[in-house]
């Protein structure tokens, strides 16, 4: 029996577009829901397809259904489509009889467009961007020509579809990879094409290509996994000691803090490699951390494979953890021959103190579950959020790889400080959320691990904070249980109680506020850098924490 592919319709683009930008450039979502705030868009495709469009913060939101009551309104045929893709008309010549019809306020209208004019020019300049409109575009080959630009050689006949013929001519598939790993990224806003008086042909505006933050994070995780390859020692006992130190950074994750290391080594002017033995070592630091936390928390899971103690005994995983910290202490000390004495001694100083507030955050929540505390405000879960991982996921990350470069003065190295603070709560808030709500395939851990471990989460500080009298008795009583004692049926009561006082919406919002509060100290704060390849990435890393979906 054949299996039904399902239509590629335009609501479907739309929807997959969005998707993907969210993990590949989510600073070009947040340009463009800047532009829409407020406004919610219906659009209606001659396929019969329909979709609703809000931005929420930084964040754009898709729905495949029929706005009820929209500020403005857009039905298009396919040749609308075209034309809106290529930018090369003002939106009065782009209506074309029985073709597009747009309907709305005129500063509605306007915003929208600037939106959606950002998401074309920019977009478009992602490889992964022509592939998707590509095979959009092959369904209608009678309208543009039935080739993918990004399988043709450059100087193929166009197809017809001007941005596409253009980028493909541009950046063919087979052009040399760049020879840093922070490259392909944008130096430039673009100009706006339409501002409600006059238009250009965006093919004649300097180049814009925006960094593929996926791309981008896969390379810098690559090499730093590499490295961490060339610094395990090829020697026994490895049954019991290197092959399981292997094991842990092999579970892949995002590669946020070895990115974080190379782009701010590369935003200072440094060569990107000179940073991937510290990304390296940081890497390291963070799995020793982790398998010992999975002991600490009674954790069963860890990115979807059980957990170090789990599978091999507390013994071996202790070991292991602290195998991993001596020798991301001995990678630090290798920069010596690289870097010099003075930038590997600003390396000592930067991961002795990031260890030392991670510990401290470590004490800080083990001793609330120790002694049966939930802090009363949000204030408490920041400072322990920011010493636990804020520093070596986010703050730590940035001074390692301005060292790096030769950046040694506290008060140049302190700027990242205040923004990825902010970006660092609001990303560890999120990843508190996805434990509850978020698939188990993606988030990696078990269902509802949190909860079962007792973490003191802002959703659980809010719970306790506004649950009524004759609630919190039985709230501690499953609280206060031991973790081999909680069973599934806890979880999902406290999960419960926690949706009717609204304290998943409550965390969602404040998770969003900070993270907008991080991405204007970003702006502030690092102004100082020029405009270049890796504070580009930098800007894509802080406002993926805004554009991801919870």
């Amino acid at each position: 029996m054949t299996e039904t592919v399902p239509a590629f319709t335009g609501a479907r683009l739309l929807d997959e577009t969005v998707a993907a930008l969210s993990d590949r450039a989510p600073a070009i979502l947040a340009a463009a829901a800047d532009q829409m705030r407020g406004i919610r868009l219906g659009l209606h495709f001659n396929d019969g397809s329909h979709a609703t469009l809000t931005a929420r913060h930084s964040r754009i939101v898709v729905a495949r259904d029929r706005c009820p009551d929209p500020d403005v309104e857009v039905a298009f045929d396919d040749r609308a489509m075209n034309l809106l893709f290529d930018l090369q008309r003002a939106p009065v010549d782009q209506v074309l009889p029985d073709s597009l019809d747009v309907r709305g306020s005129r500063d509605d209208t306007l915003a929208v467009w600037r939106a959606f004019s950002l998401l074309s020019q920019r977009a478009a300049g992602l490889r992964s961007m022509q592939e998707l409109w590509g095979a959009y575009r092959e369904q209608a080959p009678q309208l543009w020509g039935a080739a993918t630009p990004a399988a043709r050689e450059p100087d193929a006949d166009p197809v017809g579809w001007t941005a596409l013929d253009f980028l493909a001519r541009r950046s063919p598939e087979d052009a040399p990879a760049p020879p840093a790993l922070i490259g392909d990224t944008a130096v430039t806003a673009p100009r706006l094409l339409w501002d409600g008086r006059t238009s250009t042909d965006w093919s004649l505006e300097d180049t814009v290509q925006d960094a593929d933050l996926m791309d981008t994070m896969l390379r810098c995780r690559a090499r730093t996994n590499e490295e961490i390859e060339r610094l395990l020692p090829d020697r026994e006992p490895r049954a019991e000691l290197y092959d399981l130190m292997r094991s842990y950074p092999a579970r892949q994750g995002k590669g946020l803090r070895p990115t974080l290391t190379i782009a701010a080594c590369a935003a200072f002017g440094g060569r990107p490699g000179d940073a991937v033995r510290a990304a390296a070592a940081l890497e390291l630091f963070h799995n020793g951390f982790l398998v010992h936390d999975d002991i600490a928390d009674e954790s069963t899971h860890r990115r979807g494979l059980p957990t170090m103690h789990e599978e091999h005994g507390l013994g071996l995983a202790v070991n292991v953890g602290d195998g991993m910290n001596l020798l991301a202490v001995d990678a630090v000390l290798s920069n010596l021959e690289t870097l010099g004495l003075v930038r590997t001694l600003g390396l000592i100083h930067e991961a002795v103190h990031m260890c030392r507030e991670s510990i401290e955050g470590q004490a800080m929540e083990l001793g609330w579950i120790r002694h049966e505390v939930v802090p009363g405000t949000d204030d408490a879960y920041f400072t322990m959020s920011t010493k636990k991982t804020g520093w070596y996921t986010c703050i730590s990350p940035c001074r390692i790889g301005a060292v790096c470069a030769g950046v040694t003065d506290p008060s140049v190295l302190s700027r990242f400080d205040e923004a990825f603070r902010l970006i660092g709560i609001a990303f560890q808030i999120q990843d508190d959320i996805l434990n509850l709500v978020g698939e188990e395939a993606l988030y990696g851990k078990e269902p509802l691990g949190d909860l079962l471990e007792g973490k003191r989460t802002v959703m659980l500080i809010h719970l306790f904070r506004t649950a009524y009298a004759h609630e919190r008795p039985r709230l501690f009583d499953v609280l206060r249980q031991r973790r081999t004692d909680k069973t599934q049926q806890h979880a999902e009561e406290l999960l419960a109680a926690m949706r009717r006082h609204g304290s998943i919406e409550y965390a969602t919002d404040l998770a969003d506020r900070l993270a907008a509060e991080g991405i204007a100290r970003f702006e502030e704060d690092l102004r100082f850098i020029p405009e270049n390849e890796g504070k580009a990435v930098l800007r894509q890393i802080a406002h993926y924490v805004t554009s991801r979906p919870l």
